[in-house]
């Protein structure tokens, strides 16, 4: 839901946005340049988050998926993950998310 989004986002200072959803992780730079192309205002790329949608969006329930990225899309260079600094931006979101939750109100989208 539009209001969801923009308080979580206001309250966790979250980049709301288009996640592209794929059966696999994109591992060449030829092909993330392809998504890119394609997709020109995705901010990341992710499988888990979908199905999660698609079951609340089969039950009416409003879902939001709040994530960290700790690497870019492409080839596997597991050097330059930064795995912890992304687990550390998410727990201050989510230190952050409570309030927004709280305050938001289905009826005003």
């Amino acid at each position: 839901p539009a209001g969801l989004v923009r308080a979580v986002a206001e309250a966790t200072g979250a980049r709301p946005g288009t996640v592209l959803t794929g059966s696999t992780v994109t591992g060449t730079a030829e092909r993330a340049a392809l998504l890119r192309a394609r997709h020109p205002g995705a901010l990341a790329e992710a499988m888990e988050g979908f199905g999660v949608a698609e079951a609340a969006a089969a039950h009416g329930v409003p879902v939001l998926e709040l994530r960290a990225v700790s690497n870019p899309v492409g080839p596997r260079d597991r050097a330059a993950w930064r795995i912890g600094e992304a687990l550390a931006a998410l727990t201050d979101a989510f230190g952050k998310l409570s309030p927004a939750l709280t305050s938001w109100n289905r009826h005003d989208d």
